[in-house]
């Protein structure tokens, strides 16, 4: 099994190796793929060293799977090129997402549209995979109507530029902004770039993925997203209603057994999703359960993820364990 990890000196991409190294896939394999600049520099991975290579040079070693993260225009370019000789592409960025001929996958949902003639796959987006996976059993149960999102999401999720600038505005430093705005003792209504419609791209990506994930576009979306100086992990305050009613007791029944959903919600001993608690795992944590007191057959509910790990990373990571049991079965 040979997995080339494309944009591995980024911070999702270092997210990526972290996670194969976690987890259990034979890898007899790994290259590291960077751009030409990073070309010949090393990785540690699993305590061995490793070199960096180029694209091109990535592509004529045809991996099994490579994992991209660097970037929509790089994956445009590329991705097509791995897929031409064999290779199998999961892709991090939004490129792919919404193309008909392309799946949107997190594992959880709805792994098995993929077959063999899958080579390129697209990982949704960050805010959007942490919502659905605790949406979607609640979907098969009561039918969403409509979903009212607004997130709080994290530094990380604009990259390492975003990170130093609100660490450098914490000390008071100058740094190269990311921002248009100073991020430390601020929140930003602005995640991606502003459309026709007044929201941003994020907004309808949120919008558009959720209904392609789920498999049903009478799926009613509509987000806010907002950046907030936190460095890891996205929260997301979602309300969500069903067509039919349902018992809270039964929705906390659903929520502790769906697989990659921790319930943590007793806010009487003050239990609650965090952003602090969720950082480098890979779960999907739901809480602050109760109904919508305004409206019938409607629910608020609370929900956090490491954005760099299931938001991006583990979901990725995943994909690629699921088509190693279906299509190699040599996953130990």
């Amino acid at each position: 099994m040979r997995i080339a990890v494309v944009g591995a000196t980024g911070l999702v991409g270092g997210e990526m190796l972290k996670v194969l190294a976690e987890r259990q896939i034979q890898i007899t394999e790994l290259i590291p793929v960077a751009s030409e600049r990073s070309a010949g520099k090393k990785i540690t991975f699993k305590g061995k060293e490793y070199t960096i290579v180029g694209m091109k040079a990535a592509i004529e070693l045809k991996p099994d799977i490579a994992i991209f993260s660097a970037g929509g225009s790089t994956s445009l370019e590329f991705a097509p090129q791995f897929a031409a000789v064999g290779t199998i592409v999961i892709d991090n960025s939004s490129a792919w997402r919404m193309s008909p001929e392309h799946k949107l996958v997190v594992p959880e949902i709805n792994a098995g549209l993929l077959t063999k003639e899958d080579k390129i796959i697209a990982n949704p987006n960050c805010s959007t995979i942490q919502m659905v996976v605790a949406l979607a059993p609640l979907h098969k149960k009561y039918k969403i109507k409509r979903v009212v999102v607004s997130t709080y999401q994290s530094v990380s999720g604009s990259g390492i530029k975003a990170v130093n600038q609100m660490e450098a505005e914490r000390k008071g430093e100058e740094a190269e902004p990311a921002y248009p705005h100073a991020i430390d003792k601020n929140v930003l209504p602005h995640i991606d770039v502003f459309l026709d419609n007044g929201y941003t791209k994020e907004e309808m990506k949120m919008v558009n993925e959720t209904k392609k994930i789920m498999g049903d576009d009478n799926i009613q979306v509509t987000a806010t997203a907002v950046r907030i100086p936190v460095v890891g992990g996205h929260s997301e305050a979602v309300n969500v209603e069903f067509e039919q009613d349902f018992d809270l007791k039964d929705v906390r029944d659903l929520m502790a057994n769906t697989p990659g959903v921790v319930l943590q919600d007793d806010v009487q001993n003050n239990v609650y999703p965090m952003p602090l608690d969720a950082h480098g795992k890979d779960e999907v944590f739901v809480g602050r359960l109760r109904r919508d007191e305004t409206q019938p057959n409607t629910l608020n509910m609370w929900i956090v993820a490491d954005n760099l790990r299931k938001g991006a990373a583990t979901n990725a990571v995943q994909i690629a364990e699921y088509l190693i049991d279906q299509f190699w079965s040599v996953k130990a």
